[in-house]
């Protein structure tokens, strides 16, 4: 890791830490508790299903090369659970999910191509998400005190996503060499195959309603999140509607994707729901508990499948060994 991104680690390791103890730790655990066995359960296949949302836009993408997507929903978790658990950003989530794709069978430069590609078209969902969310959520935030003063500067930042997307969209395009350089600092596997990978970008990028088709879904997926912290915030005992977490969901998400460079968003994430939780009337004890609910979603799932990964690559490692001579 770098220093930088140690120092941020351990600034939210210790910004988790503060919100716990000056929140009170026993109403956090109390409401954690809430949810009980039968719940967290619950959370935990909700949360999968919400992946195999994800996975289907990235399906949705490549379509109609005939790749499996189950591999593609794989590799999806995989992503996030590297991005989760790992001392990585969300970059290197990007790098083992492609991975996980290669080894399901999917060609190298397809699978990395596609996935700067799919990058893009979440950002896409992603804004119309944010957008859907401001509004659920704009009378509750301009009535906070504490929120009021940046409501405009919130609509002001989510309008700057656009020239943000237009731009990474025409370099892409239009900007081939500039493409693999992107590629080469973040998809570092893909410049052994530079020429492949650039004739796959121009072919994703060739048909406009496969696009379309894809950020849909994102949004859809991205919806689904939303519902999924409605479930779990009312599993925790707040009373709260399901516009209102999609608006909460969708600020965070915001907020993650702003501090991209904090591995796993450790502290943006806790104080983000324990702030929000406050705006739409829930308690902050509640919003912090449903963040370590969803840290321990993660490591229940997430633990499993980078097991299952590394398993696999060895077993890949070890059949290359026996056929060397």
């Amino acid at each position: 890791m770098k220093l930088g991104a140690v120092a941020a680690l351990a600034a939210g390791l210790a910004l988790v830490a503060y919100l716990v103890f000056h929140i009170g730790i026993a109403q956090v655990l109390e409401a954690a508790g809430h949810v009980g066995w039968g719940g967290f359960a619950l959370i935990c296949v909700a949360g999968l299903g919400v992946e195999c949302c994800l996975g289907t836009a990235w399906y949705g993408l490549l379509y109609p090369y005939r790749v499996p997507w189950r591999v593609l929903v794989a590799g999806r978790q995989l992503r996030d659970s590297t991005s989760d658990l790992l001392p990585f950003t969300q970059v290197g989530g990007m790098v083992f999910g492609a991975r996980a794709a290669v080894l399901g069978g999917i060609p190298a430069p397809l699978s990395y191509a596609s996935m700067m590609v799919d990058v893009t078209t979440e950002l896409m969902g992603q804004i119309a998400f944010i957008i859907i969310g401001l509004l659920f959520g704009i009378t509750a935030l301009r009535a906070s005190p504490a929120f009021a003063p940046y409501a405009d500067g919130m609509i002001l930042g989510t309008a700057l996503l656009v020239p943000v997307l237009i731009a990474f969209v025409v370099v892409q395009r239009r900007g081939t060499y500039l493409a693999e350089k992107l590629a080469g600092r973040f998809l570092p596997a893909a410049v052994h195959h530079t020429e492949a990978f650039s004739q796959m970008l121009k072919e994703l990028y060739a048909r406009p309603w496969r696009l379309a088709l894809s950020a849909v879904l994102h949004l859809v997926a991205w919806t689904a999140s939303g519902v999924w912290i409605w479930l779990v915030l009312r599993l925790a005992g707040a009373h709260i509607d399901v516009f209102s977490a999609i608006a909460i969901e969708a600020l965070l998400g915001a907020l993650r994707s702003a501090t991209v460079f904090i591995p796993s968003a450790i502290g943006v994430q806790e104080a983000g729901y324990a702030a929000m939780a406050q705006v739409f009337g829930v308690g902050p004890e509640i919003g912090l508990a449903v963040s370590l609910l969803k840290r321990a979603r993660d490591i229940t799932v997430g633990v499993p499948v980078l097991l299952i990964w590394q398993v696999v690559e060895g077993k890949r490692a070890f059949g290359r060994e026996k056929e060397q001579p």
